[in-house]
């Protein structure tokens, strides 16, 4: 267990979560690096020059990546274990286009397929593959926490808008400039689901 300094409690939620009578739920907020030879490592890091194909760990010598090991972190932000398992069902969106002033859904169901209670963290991510200035390959921009029984289901649903997908510039403006955005859904910053929507100032 990573229970950092979790108060005064901290005893009886570990003793609970050890002897099975709670399923643990966090999630980390730091990318664990697989060795020192990876630092700085961070989720949402700028793209590179030789970006890896797909996200795939691959040896090329124009690809980002090391010859004895992976790229990918050991334990990517927003990862967590549990006592349970959950399904994610595919993402859907209710459209592909949206204006600056407009919104769209994004929603997927996810299913507690294990044995016993527990909640889980939905998260969304973007990303702006076009940007100037240049933005991370992913953001983390919501999350929903949700408890399910055993073999229960639930809707998450995430409202896409301006103020989801912009970012603030250097002269502290919000901007939200036209394109193509990545819209990401799914239970860390790895795992993802991703859809592709545009934005248009109609």
């Amino acid at each position: 267990l990573q229970v950092w300094f979790a108060g005064s409690e901290t005893g009886d939620a570990i003793a609970d979560v050890l002897f099975g009578d709670y399923s643990p739920s966090g999630k980390l907020t730091a990318s664990f690096p697989r060795s020192v030879g990876q630092l700085t490592m961070a989720y949402r890091h700028y793209n590179t020059g030789r970006p890896l194909p797909n996200g795939q760990d691959s040896f090329s010598k124009f690809m980002s990546c090391y010859m004895d090991e992976l790229t990918s972190p050991l334990y990517p932000f927003g990862y967590g274990l549990s006592y349970t398992q959950f399904e994610y069902s595919e993402m859907n969106i209710s459209g592909k286009e949206i204006t600056l002033d407009g919104q769209l859904t994004a929603s997927l169901t996810v299913t507690n397929t294990g044995n016993m209670a527990a909640d889980e963290i939905v998260q969304l991510y973007i990303n702006d593959p076009v940007c100037t200035p240049v933005r991370p390959i992913k953001e983390l921009r919501g999350w929903e926490r949700i408890h399910l029984n055993a073999g229960e289901s639930k809707t998450v649903e995430f409202t896409i808008d301006r103020q989801t997908l912009g970012f603030y510039n250097a002269q502290g403006q919000w901007l939200t400039p036209e394109g193509e955005y990545h819209i990401m859904i799914g239970p860390d910053s790895q795992n993802l689901q991703t859809v592709t929507i545009k934005v248009e100032n109609k």
